[in-house]
């Protein structure tokens, strides 16, 4: 649902979501629409943030083995 969006724009709309709970501007019918977009939004980045964490676990013992080896 968000893959394709950069996290820019994903974090934007979940923004804006979230400005129109604030305003009250969610009617009764739009109220479940929305909250189960800013879930896969939070999902999405969540689990981004979870593979980028993995990738720079990965990454770092090796920068400092090639850092040590100079």
């Amino acid at each position: 649902m968000t893959k394709n969006m950069d996290w820019n724009e994903a974090a934007s709309e979940l923004n804006a979501i979230v400005e129109s709970f604030d305003e009250g501007e969610v009617s009764v019918d739009d109220l479940f629409v929305k909250l189960e977009r800013a879930t896969a939004i939070i999902e999405s980045l969540e689990a981004r943030l979870d593979a980028t964490k993995a990738k720079v676990e990965e990454l770092a013992p090796r920068i400092a083995q090639v850092a040590n080896d100079e």
